[in-house]
């Protein structure tokens, strides 16, 4: 099975295998690691060029930008793609501290990418998720303030993955969790999930999500990836069922952040307001549509140009928009450039995108 990710960089990436740095690290090894972090620190400005030059190397580290949609590939991950037959993404410790370093990007959130499909075995998926959120934390460890954690659970597994939920907060104190948004074919929103979502609810987490391609809905268009157009299609059909099935009022608590500007629900907007003011839902939803779905969050991966950022700014608050990259399909800097380019956002409103609008949901990145 091929990767259905678009926009791979695999070609520029050489190897792709991880530099691995954390599992084996020695002590000079870190500090090498360190050194590069601190140099390329020293570029960092955030997208209103509000910290002059001036301005300590570690100051303009803690006030960089904040990647919500960072994927990791941790070893383990490496290894099962590649028995499958399937090359995993090009990405190494290093070349991501570079290009952070590069756009002005303090942190990125990391979280596993579904290309190649990684858990969908369900004699594996219970090993590998906990195998990969244990290097997630090691890597945010062995360098602070520059990863973050969105634990994977091996869903549909629910039982496992109220296990591994417990895990991932507790011990490893994980940022928050990265799901996918299907699971065969079975959404997020659908009652199966309900028990995850009422443990979630109950801590206030952080879900990050990632489309993923629908067991009833691969390779729909002949030579076009399912990435290219099913994924944006995947993450609607998620907010709807989360908003209309109920589950965003019944789990107020859990802070979500949808990919991609939130796929194509921007430009379906005017179908779903009329389903929300219909004589059935207007009840359920006294703000209408855009008050539901203006309580989640959207990230900016693969989307900062004027077409899809039009869209979203006028479908939600700019308070809602965080940055987000898709990294290493894409490149930090690719979207900042997109941002300030697509003429939608003032200085202000990209230096809230950049990094604010992220604090509320990882408040430790505030001290």
């Amino acid at each position: 099975m091929r990767s259905n990710h678009v926009g791979s960089r695999d070609a520029a990436r050489g190897s792709g295998t991880p530099d691995c740095g954390c599992s084996c690290s020695s002590t000079s090894r870190r500090d090498f690691l360190k050194s590069v972090a601190a140099v390329g620190a020293g570029a960092l400005l955030p997208a209103t060029d509000l910290l002059g030059q001036g301005t300590s190397p570690a100051a303009r580290l803690r006030a960089g930008r904040i990647d919500v949609h960072h994927h990791i590939v941790p070893p383990a991950l490496v290894q099962a793609l590649r028995a499958r037959g399937v090359a995993p993404a090009n990405w190494s410790l290093a070349k991501a501290l570079e290009d952070l370093d590069e756009a002005g990007v303090s942190i990125g959130m990391s979280s596993i990418a579904p290309a190649g499909d990684p858990f969908n075995d369900p004699i594996t998926a219970v090993r590998l998720v906990r195998d990969c959120n244990v290097y997630s934390a090691r890597l945010a460890a062995d360098h602070p303030g520059r990863f973050g954690v969105m634990a994977a659970l091996p869903l549909p597994n629910i039982d496992a993955s109220l296990k591994e939920l417990e895990y991932a907060f507790d011990t490893l104190k994980a940022d928050g969790l990265g799901l996918f948004t299907v699971y065969g074919n079975k959404w997020l929103g659908d009652p199966i999930f309900d028990p995850i979502f009422e443990e979630l609810n109950r801590r206030r987490a952080v879900v990050y999500t990632h489309p993923n391609t629908a067991d009833c809905c691969r390779n729909l268009v002949p030579g076009v990836g399912d990435g290219a157009i099913e994924w944006g299609t995947d993450t609607t059909r998620a907010i709807t069922l989360m908003i209309f099935g109920g589950a965003a009022a019944r789990y107020p608590n859990v802070r979500m952040i949808w990919s991609h500007g939130g796929g194509t629900m921007p430009f379906l907007v005017e179908r779903f307001v009329g389903m929300a003011n219909s004589a059935q839902n207007k009840p359920k939803f006294p703000q209408g549509f855009q008050g539901a779905a203006g309580k989640f969050y959207y990230d900016t991966a693969q989307v900062a140009n004027p077409a899809a950022m039009s869209a979203l700014s006028k479908v939600v608050p700019i308070s809602q928009i965080v940055f987000g990259t898709d990294y290493p399909y894409r490149t930090p800097a690719e979207h900042v450039k997109g941002l300030r380019e697509c003429g939608v956002f003032s200085g202000s409103d990209l230096q809230r995108i950049d990094r604010e609008n992220s604090l509320p949901l990882f408040p430790r990145l505030k001290a």
